[in-house]
C-alpha cells in the first residue's frame, strides 16, 4: 500500500482516487503501497476530537553523484547508477533515471501495467529537524519530497522555529530556493503533533556530488555559485539569515539546477545589535570566524563566508577548513588568513581576543589557494578571498560576489539554457529577463512571532496557518496507515545530539 492513500467520509481506506468533480484522475493500484493517499476533505473532519483520529505518525552537462546514503535534512534524492558518457561541456548524465523521475514542473502518469514500474518511497535524509522521504504524489504520480517535522511541540522555542520554517517555505518564490509545494491537511487540533510539507524532489546535493569522483569542470564551479549566490541574494533582500549554508543544504539536479534548502536554522536579521544572538547555528566547517569566537551578534556576512568555504570545496573537492573543535577551526583559518588584528576582531567576546592575542602570531599564506586545482585562477582567487575576509565588515556581501567578473560565465551560462526566467523563442533566439538576480518583493515579516507567548497559542496559529494554505484547487493529502512503509515512515526520527555538530566554543 501506497504511504498517502484516500478516505472516504467513514473513514475507510479506498482506492486512491482524486474527487472526481475536481478533475483529478484515478491513481493506478499499483501506488496503493506509497506513504501519500488523496484525502477526501472529510478525512479528518468526521473524526470525534476526543478519539478516533490516526496516529501522527543542460547548461553545463549533466551531474551525476557517487556518494552513499548520508544524514541529511536536505531533499535530495539519492542516485546510484553507474556514470554515462559526459554531454558536451559538461559531466556524465543520467538518462536512465531522468526517465523514471521528471523534473519540477513536469507531470508523469504512472503506468498502470506493472507494480515494478513503481519507484518505492524511501528515506533520503534527516537532519536535527525533520526527516526527508521520497514520496509519490498520488494526484499525478510525480516524485516529490515528503519533509515530515515530528513533535512539533515539545518547547515554546522549537515550535516557534518549525512555524517560522512553513512560514518561510511558503513565503519563497526562486528558482534556487526550494520552497512549499503542498502541506498536508493536519488532524483535529487535539491530535496536532506533526507537519508534513511536501517539496520538490531533487536528485542529489553539492555534498555528494563534491565527494564523488565526478569530474567537475570550471564551468560547473561558476554555475554552482552563481546559483547559491543568486538564490542567496531573494533571501538576503528578505531580511533572511540563513545560518546553515553547507554542501549538503544545496540540492542539485542532473541538469545542474542548484536550490538552497532547509530553513531550520534561518531567521530575519536583527537591526539591534544590543540583542545578543544564538551561536548554535551553522555547522563548524562552515561557521564565520566572528560565530567561532563568541559574537553575541552578527549579519547576513556568516552566510557568505559560508559560500565562501563551499566555493573552496568545489576547487579543491575537500573542505576547506576542516577541525575536530571550534578552537581547532579557528586555527586552521588563521593558517590560512593570518592572525587578525584588533579591528578585525572587534565582534569577538573577550575570552575569544585573549586567546588569540596569546598565540604565536601567523602570517597570511593566502597564495595556497592556488594549489586547490587548476581551476584556481587568479579571478577564482581573488573572488574567494574577498568572501574570506575575518571582519565581517570588510567581507563582500552577496550583490557585490554577484558583480565579481568571475561570476560573468556563469551566469551566461545559466540564463543561456537552465533558467526558467528567460526565454527561447521560435527562431531560436533567447529572450532575456531584465532582472538576472531578482530580489524579493518585501521583506520576510517575523513580527507575529512577539505574539506567541505560550505553546497552545504557537498550536493554534500553525493549525489554522497550515489550514488556510491547504491547496484549493487540489484534493488533500494525507499519510496512508496502510502503506508498507508506514511502519518505517511512522519511527523514523530526527537527528540525534550526538549525531550534530560540536557546540559553539565557551571562551569566557
Amino acid at each position: 500500500m501506497a504511504l498517502v492513500g484516500t478516505r472516504s467520509s467513514s473513514g475507510r481506506q479506498h482506492m486512491m482516487a482524486g474527487v472526481g468533480e475536481r478533475g483529478v484522475g484515478v491513481v493506478p493500484p499499483a501506488h496503493n503501497a506509497a506513504i501519500l493517499a488523496a484525502a477526501q476533505p472529510s478525512y479528518y473532519a468526521h473524526l470525534d476530537p476526543r478519539g478516533g483520529a490516526p496516529q501522527p505518525g543542460t547548461g553545463v552537462g549533466a551531474i551525476h553523484a557517487h556518494h552513499p546514503h548520508h544524514r541529511t535534512s536536505g531533499a535530495s534524492a539519492q542516485q546510484q547508477q553507474p556514470p554515462q558518457q559526459a554531454g558536451a561541456g559538461g559531466v556524465g548524465g543520467q538518462q536512465q533515471q531522468q526517465q523514471q523521475q521528471p523534473h519540477h514542473g513536469q507531470t508523469a502518469t504512472p503506468s498502470p501495467t506493472s507494480s515494478n514500474e513503481v519507484t518505492p518511497d524511501r528515506p533520503i535524509g534527516y537532519g536535527a529537524f525533520g526527516v526527508v522521504w521520497a514520496v509519490t504524489d498520488p494526484r499525478d504520480g510525480r516524485r516529490v519530497a515528503l519533509k515530515k517535522m515530528p513533535n512539533v511541540f515539545q518547547t515554546l522555542v522549537s515550535s516557534k522555529r518549525v512555524f517560522r520554517e512553513l512560514r518561510m517555505l511558503c513565503f519563497f518564490k526562486h528558482e534556487n530556493v526550494l520552497s512549499a509545494l503542498d502541506i498536508l491537511q493536519p488532524p483535529h487540533l487535539d491530535f496536532f503533533q506533526e507537519i508534513y510539507v511536501i517539496t520538490e524532489l531533487m536528485q542529489s546535493d553539492l555534498h555528494k556530488i563534491i565527494v564523488s569522483p565526478q569530474h567537475l569542470s570550471a564551468d560547473h564551479v561558476k554555475v554552482f555559485l552563481y546559483q547559491i549566490l543568486r538564490g542567496l541574494k531573494y533571501l538576503h533582500s528578505a531580511r533572511i539569515i540563513h545560518r546553515d549554508i553547507k554542501p549538503g543544504n544545496l540540492l542539485v539536479n542532473s541538469n545542474c539546477v542548484l536550490k538552497i534548502c532547509d530553513f531550520g536554522l534561518a531567521r530575519v536579521e536583527e537591526p539591534d545589535e544590543s540583542k545578543h544572538m544564538t551561536q548554535e547555528v551553522v555547522t563548524q566547517y562552515y561557521r564565520a570566524p566572528e560565530l567561532l569566537m563568541g559574537a553575541r551578534h552578527y549579519t547576513q556576512a556568516v552566510d557568505v563566508w559560508s559560500v565562501g568555504c563551499i566555493f573552496g570545496e568545489l576547487l579543491g573537492r575537500r573542505i576547506l577548513f576542516q577541525a575536530q573543535s571550534p578552537v581547532q577551526q579557528l586555527e586552521r583559518i588563521t593558517d590560512l588568513l593570518g592572525t587578525p588584528n584588533l579591528e578585525d576582531m572587534k565582534y569577538a567576546c573577550e575570552g575569544a581576543v585573549t586567546h588569540m592575542l596569546r598565540r604565536p602570531s601567523k602570517p597570511p599564506a593566502l597564495p595556497a589557494l592556488y594549489t586547490l586545482s587548476n581551476h584556481a585562477t587568479h579571478e577564482a582567487v581573488h573572488l574567494l578571498t574577498q568572501m574570506l575576509a575575518f571582519d565581517p565588515d570588510k567581507r563582500l556581501t552577496v550583490t557585490e560576489a554577484l558583480a565579481h567578473p568571475y561570476l560573468d560565465e556563469g551566469r551566461l551560462r545559466y540564463h543561456s539554457c537552465m533558467c526558467n526566467c528567460c526565454a527561447s523563442t521560435s527562431c531560436g533566439s533567447r529572450q532575456y529577463t531584465i532582472d538576472f538576480e531578482p530580489t524579493a518583493p518585501h521583506a520576510f515579516d517575523d513580527t507575529w512571532e512577539n505574539e506567541l507567548r505560550s505553546m497552545s497559542q504557537v498550536k493554534d496559529r500553525l493549525h489554522k496557518f497550515i489550514m488556510s494554505h491547504l491547496a484549493r484547487d487540489r484534493v488533500p493529502l494525507c499519510i496512508n496507515p496502510m502503506s508498507a512503509a508506514y511502519k518505517s515512515f511512522a519511527s523514523s526520527t530526527v537527528a540525534h545530539p550526538s549525531e550534530l555538530p560540536p557546540s559553539p566554543h565557551q571562551w569566557d
